[in-house]
């Protein structure tokens, strides 16, 4: 097994999946450290993960899960999530080895909330009818999350738009799936976004105990006189913004200004913010 150490869960993963080349759903993980901010600096923990490559192991552990109301553990779901794929649906072998560039971890999570541009995939994709594809998704995530302990409700699945998909997980301890403040959000979001896209080309609107609205709330209200400013003087460069909500700004301001140069952006501290500039207008 190789260790991968990282800043974020996010992070080690997308690092994984570059060294073994491959999907996430193809790899044994164990999450060795969980990642922690600390208090005033102090006491901040790395991301640590221990991966195998699924098809290198030579042994399977029957060993019966035990789920704790205080974690779940997102490399079960995703081994999970491979389980049901493979008795659900009949394997087929590609004629020619396909090769799969692996996107920048900025693009993938992009790829949650914008149809701007969405990644290359096989020929095998086959289009669904949209009732077809709601029960197919309802089924197999709800039998995904069925032999937790936790008290969540029916899953939801619907279609935000036409190339969109909307899971909603409601119900008593629904918002212990993403834990404090959602840091597991983005993982979950990674998982399942993974699995959809490949087999049904769609994109992943994924909403928590009312996560994702809470924070759709917040940003806007951020982004009310940012817009003004950028009205104004043509450019801005947003606050550091953590999580999920540098993908909504991000949203929000292309729809704002689709003919300016709006991206997400790193600055030597490792924080994201959004650019807003008129690179765009100045090259048309």
């Amino acid at each position: 097994m190789k260790q991968f150490e990282g800043k974020s869960l996010e992070e080690v993963y997308l690092l994984a999946t570059t060294e073994f080349e491959c999907s996430i759903t193809e790899l044994y993980i164990e999450v060795i450290q969980q990642p922690s901010k600390g208090f005033l600096g102090f006491g901040r923990k790395t991301a640590m993960i221990a991966v195998s490559y699924e098809k290198e192991k030579t042994q399977v552990l029957k060993k019966e899960e035990t789920y704790k109301k205080s974690n779940i553990k997102i490399e079960d779901v995703s081994k999970k999530l491979e389980k049901i794929e493979k008795k659900s649906s009949p394997v087929i072998k590609p004629t020619k080895k396909q090769h799969v560039k692996l996107e920048k971890k900025e693009e993938i999570f992009d790829n949650f909330y914008s149809k701007d541009k969405a990644p290359e995939l096989s020929n095998l994709i086959v289009k669904k009818d949209k009732n077809d594809v709601i029960e197919d998704v309802k089924q197999k995530v709800n039998h995904l999350f069925a032999d937790t302990c936790y008290e969540i409700n029916e899953i939801n699945v619907d279609f935000y738009d036409d190339e969109t998909l909307y899971i909603e997980f409601s119900g008593k301890d629904s918002a212990l799936l993403i834990g404090k403040e959602g840091y597991r959000y983005k993982a979950l979001s990674y998982i399942l976004f993974n699995w959809i896209n490949e087999k049904y080309n769609l994109m992943l609107r994924l909403e928590v105990a009312e996560f994702l609205k809470n924070q759709e709330e917040s940003i806007y209200n951020y982004l009310g006189p940012v817009i003004v400013t950028i009205n104004e003087v043509g450019t801005f460069k947003t606050k550091p913004l953590d999580g999920i909500l540098v993908h909504i700004a991000l949203k929000r301001l292309r729809e704002e200004f689709p003919d300016k140069y709006v991206a997400v952006k790193t600055n030597i501290k490792g924080d994201k913010y959004v650019l807003v500039n008129e690179y765009r207008s100045k090259q048309q």
